[in-house]
């Protein structure tokens, strides 16, 4: 699987009494992907009813095939050993990482000894902010790289770190995770890894969701975390790519030319193959913008 076939990413409280119809796909017919949360979601509380309403739930799919990539994300390590022994576990993706450092991965890795799930850390303590040890992080991971799907980046607990919350009139990148994010991806990015952006939490401005898609893929993260099913289409709209784009992205894939101009850029094959590599991709699973093909014909 591709960190690009996950899209928007909906996080989904496992105390929910309808589990089944959403990671099936009969909800929200978009999803691509969910997590079901057991972590800050949920109050302590309901934490019992939780990992019930998950071994329901993991009993089922073991008897009907889920259609949606469906990942858990656990309170702790201890929490991700007693789910690993859930009948029907080997009916999920994987799990996200909660708090994900270079201290607690190691626990986190040897209840996951068996390669069966894929993972994805989550980086949102202060040591995200602390380049040497994301670089301490990163040495454990390039160790386990084929088992990483994506990286997330946990945007609300970083901003909780500094004490502030984001903006709801501005883009994530306009505030104090700007940085951060740019830090996260250049600590991560040029050794493999796919990132995921933070979730948008203010639902009912779809226009700035979208403003902030854009920086997101200007920075390369190609999927998003999602807490409300209206970000969904948002989301993974703003992936279509432009036919102009993709017109770039192919002549520079197609290997019988240096540098060239089109469009007025320069296109450089040796220094955009990974780029143009994308936009192929995002084309295949989101398409083209409507708009861009009805011009075009």
């Amino acid at each position: 699987m591709d960190a690009l076939e996950l899209g928007a990413t909906l996080y989904v409280p496992a105390t929910r009494t309808d589990l089944f119809d959403i990671v099936s796909g009969r909800r929200h017919p978009g999803l691509r992907s969910a997590v079901l949360c057991l972590e800050d979601s949920i109050r302590p509380a309901d934490v019992p009813q939780a990992l019930t309403n998950l071994a329901v739930l993991l009993e089922r799919l073991g008897e009907e095939q889920a259609r949606l990539p469906v990942f858990i994300r656990p309170r702790d390590d201890r929490m991700l050993a007693h789910i690993l022994g859930f009948a029907g576990i080997e009916a999920i993706q994987g799990f996200v990482i909660p708090k994900a450092t270079a201290d607690s991965l190691p626990s986190y890795l040897r209840a996951l000894a068996s390669d069966a799930h894929l993972l994805m850390p989550t980086l949102e303590t202060r040591e995200a902010f602390d380049q040497a040890e994301l670089a301490r992080m990163r040495e454990q991971l390039l160790a386990i790289q084929e088992r990483i799907l994506c990286i997330r980046i946990g945007g609300n607990d970083l901003l909780h770190t500094i004490g502030a919350r984001r903006s709801a009139v501005r883009t994530a990148y306009e505030g104090p995770l700007g940085g951060t994010i740019a830090g996260l991806v250049t600590a991560f990015a040029p050794f493999g890894f796919a990132l995921s952006a933070p979730v948008f939490e203010h639902f009912d401005s779809p226009d700035l969701l979208r403003e902030e898609v854009e920086h997101d893929i200007e920075h390369g993260l190609l999927t998003k975390t999602a807490i409300h099913p209206a970000q969904i289409e948002v989301i993974q709209s703003a992936y279509r790519v432009r036919a102009a784009e993709l017109a770039e992205a192919r002549e520079i894939l197609s290997g019988d030319r240096g540098v060239f101009a089109l469009n007025g850029s320069m296109c450089e094959p040796a220094t955009h193959r990974r780029w143009a590599e994308a936009v192929v991709k995002r084309a295949a699973i989101y398409g083209v913008h409507p708009e861009a093909v009805a011009a075009a014909v």
